[in-house]
C-alpha cells in the first residue's frame, strides 16, 4: 500500500518518509471500523505514550475513511505495547468488530524484514568476552521476561566473541531493552534465525571493535534498517553454507499476486507450484515456489535472485530448507541431466541409438528411469491383439524420451497394449485393455519428469471423435 499518496487525514498531506519512522516501529497500522473517528483513536491510544500524529486513509474522490489508520508514536516501545494490549480490542461499545493492530512497515528500510515475533522479540548486544549467559539475563531482565539469552563463541576454541543475543517474551519489553540499556551495549533487534544477517552483524560489531577508543559514533537504534538486503546481489555469496532444497522463498518489497509469481518462475521448466504468503504485518511480498526437481530450483535461485520485477524492485530468491539430503539431490541432479542429455541424443541423431543401446564394447544399457516419483513394479504387456479400452495421449517438454524407456514406465500400471510416439512431434500415444490402469497412470505419471522431461499424461479422443474432425486442406 502507498501510505505516502493516500495517507490523508481531512485531505492534508503527511510528514515525509524520513520523519514518518524516526525511531524505527513506532508507527502502529490499525484496521478500524470506516466511521471511526480520528478523536477516538487519539482517545484510546494516548495513554500510551505521545502521540506525534494520527492519520487516517482515505478515498482520493470521495474522501472517505477507507477503514485503515495510521498512528505515530514517540517511542518504540510504546507503539509495540499500543499493538500488545489494543490489538483485537473493540474501540467503542458499538463496534461489533475488534480492531487490528500491527507495527507499521517501515517505508525507508531497504532491508526485508517479516515483522514477525521473532524480530521484534530478539535483541543483539556487543558485551564483554568475560560474560556468561547468566550475566547476560541478569543485565538484561530488568526490561522485562526473557525467555532466553545466548552468547555467539568461536567454533574452534570456544571463546566469547563478545557478542549475545537476548529473546524477550513481548516486542514492547525488546523495545525498552534498547531504549533504556547502556549505550556501550549499542543493543539492536536482531535479524531472524533464518537470515545470513547474523554474520553481517557479527562483522559489524567485530569492526565496531577495532575503532578508535575514545570514538563515539552516533549511535542509531536500528542500524540495521538502513542496510539493505537486495543492495548486493553476489551470486556467490554463502553458496558453500546455504541449504538446497526444491523449495524457494520468494520475497518483494512490493506485493504480488499468485499469478504473477507463477509467471515469473515459469520462465525456468519444472514448476510444480507457487503460493502467495500474505503477511498482516507488513506490505511486503511473500511466496513459496517449489520445482519437480532439484535443478530447475537451483538455476531458478541463481537467475531469479535479483530479478527486478517491477522495474526498479528486485526479488530475493533464497533456498527453504525441507528436510533434503542435499548431496542426494546433488547426485539426482547430475543423473537427471545426464539422462536429459543422452534422451536428447538419441532424439536428435536415431544412429546413436545403437551406441547407446549396446554401450560399444562394454555391453552397458540405457540409463535407468531418474525421478522423484514412486513407480509400480515392472509388469507384462498385454498381447498386442487385446482389444483397446482406453488410449492415452501424452506430451513431452522438451524433448520424447526413448521409446524403450517409454514402454518401460508406462507398463508399470498394467495391462499396456502399446506405447509409441508420433513421428517429428512431441507427442505420444500408450493403449491399455483397462481403465483401471489407464487411470493410474495419468493419476502417477501427468506433470511429473522423467529423466528430465516433463510428462502431460491425459485421456485421448476416441478415433471415432478424431475421424469426424474437419480434415485439413493443405
Amino acid at each position: 500500500m502507498d501510505e505516502a499518496g493516500s495517507c490523508a487525514s481531512g485531505g492534508g498531506f503527511r510528514p515525509g518518509v524520513d520523519s514518518l519512522d524516526e525511531p524505527p516501529n513506532s508507527r502502529i497500522f490499525l484496521v478500524i471500523s470506516k466511521y471511526t473517528p480520528e478523536s477516538v483513536l487519539r482517545e484510546r491510544f494516548s495513554p500510551f505514550g505521545e502521540i506525534q500524529d494520527i492519520w487516517v486513509v482515505r478515498d482520493k474522490h470521495t474522501k472517505e475513511s477507507k477503514g485503515i489508520a495510521f498512528v505515530k508514536f514517540a517511542r518504540s516501545s510504546q507503539a509495540c505495547r499500543a499493538m500488545e494490549e489494543m490489538h483485537g480490542q473493540c474501540l467503542s461499545p458499538s463496534d461489533t468488530k475488534p480492531i487490528k493492530v500491527f507495527i507499521a512497515q517501515s517505508r525507508s528500510s531497504g532491508s526485508h524484514r517479516d515483522v514477525e515475533d521473532e524480530e521484534l522479540t530478539r535483541i543483539f548486544v556487543m558485551i564483554p568476552k568475560s560474560y556468561t549467559e547468566e550475566d547476560l539475563r541478569e543485565k538484561f531482565k530488568v526490561y522485562g521476561d526473557i525467555e532466553y539469552c545466548s552468547i555467539i563463541k568461536n567454533k574452534v576454541t570456544g571463546e566469547s566473541k563478545g557478542l549475545g543475543y537476548v529473546r524477550y517474551l513481548k516486542p514492547s519489553q525488546a523495545a525498552q531493552a534498547i531504549e533504556n540499556c547502556d549505550r556501550s551495549f549499542r543493543a539492536i533487534l536482531a535479524e531472524p534465525k533464518n537470515k545470513a544477517s547474523e554474520s553481517s552483524e557479527q562483522d559489524y560489531y567485530s569492526n565496531m571493535r577495532q575503532e578508535t577508543l575514545g570514538h563515539e559514533p552516533r549511535v542509531n537504534m536500528f542500524p540495521f534498517e538502513q542496510q539493505s538486503e537486495f543492495s548486493s546481489f553476489d551470486k556467490n555469496d554463502n553458496r558453500g553454507q546455504e541449504s538446497i532444497s526444491k523449495r524457494l522463498s520468494v520475497v518483494s518489497r512490493v506485493p504480488f499476486t499468485e499469478e504473477q509469481l507463477f509467471s515469473i518462475f515459469d520462465i525456468v521448466p519444472g514448476l510444480e507450484y507457487c503460493e502467495v504468503q500474505r503477511d498482516p504485518y507488513s506490505n511486503y511480498g511473500h511466496g513459496v515456489v517449489q520445482y519437480f526437481n532439484v535443478a530447475s530450483a537451483i538455476y531458478a535461485k541463481y537467475k531469479l535472485h535479483g530479478f527486478q520485477y517491477p522495474p526498479g524492485n528486485r526479488i530475493g530468491v533464497s533456498f527453504i530448507d525441507d528436510g533434503s539430503n542435499a548431496s542426494d539431490l546433488l547426485r539426482k541432479m547430475a543423473t537427471q541431466m545426464v539422462a536429459a542429455q543422452l534422451a536428447s541424443m538419441v532424439w536428435n541423431n536415431p544412429s546413436q541409438q545403437q551406441f547407446l543401446q549396446f554401450g560399444g564394447s562394454s555391453g552397458s544399457q540405457l540409463p535407468q528411469i531418474q525421478t522423484d516419483v514412486v513407480l509400480p513394479s515392472c509388469k507384462k504387456k498385454a498381447p498386442p491383439e487385446t482389444p483397446v479400452k482406453e488410449r492415452l495421449f501424452i506430451v513431452f517438454n522438451p524433448h520424447p524420451l526413448p521409446l524403450d524407456v517409454l514402454e518401460d514406465i508406462f507398463c508399470r500400471f498394467g495391462n499396456l497394449i502399446e506405447v509409441y510416439l508420433v513421428s517429428g512431434k512431441n507427442v505420444g500415444y500408450a493403449k491399455y485393455a483397462d481403465r483401471v490402469s489407464a487411470n493410474d497412470a495419468i493419476t502417477t505419471l501427468h506433470g511429473k519428469i522423467l529423466n528430465g522431461v516433463r510428462l502431460k499424461v491425459m485421456l485421448a479422443d476416441s478415433p471415432r471423435e478424431e475421424s469426424n474432425k474437419r480434415q485439413r486442406t493443405y
